[in-house]
């Protein structure tokens, strides 16, 4: 294949569905996600393009403004809660059924709103339950500067 048979390819790509590789209004992200579902169903075969738009709707979301509360909100979580919430999420869990690994109900609350922080004992119980690494309950910024 010659380099201008995929210059023609990529062009045609990018004047059909300039989203692929940049975002610009809401329209073309919905455009953008929708694509993505289809290309996910045969991800084997779309890996490439996956990739590029992949990166395309992340910086979207980390740049448009109707994203911007949601990501400071997501910012300001303490990395530990967001994996807690996350493994209770999936796991469909209440506070109540970490009693062994957190304790109290209302200690497992307190950790959750950010009242308490999870303690290196919750920690190490909760990664042997779930199976996980402690440090994914560690921002790795701060971990770095360590």
């Amino acid at each position: 294949m010659s380099f201008s048979s995929i210059k023609t390819m990529a062009s045609d790509l990018f004047n059909q569905a300039g989203f692929v590789s940049k975002i610009h209004n809401d329209d073309e992200y919905q455009q953008a996600l929708a694509l993505m579902d289809e290309l996910i169903e045969e991800y084997d075969n779309y890996v490439p393009l996956i990739e590029v738009l992949a990166a395309s709707i992340e910086k979207w979301e980390n740049e448009s403004e109707e994203f911007a509360e949601f990501n400071q909100r997501i910012n300001a979580l303490d990395d530990g809660v967001a994996v807690l919430r996350t493994l209770m999420d999936q796991y469909q869990l209440k506070a109540d059924d970490l009693k062994n690994e957190i304790g109290s109900k209302s200690l497992v609350s307190m950790i959750l709103n950010g009242s308490r922080k999870l303690t290196r004992d919750h920690i190490q119980a909760l990664s042997e339950r779930f199976h996980v690494s402690p440090a994914v309950f560690f921002n790795m910024e701060s971990v770095r500067a360590v």
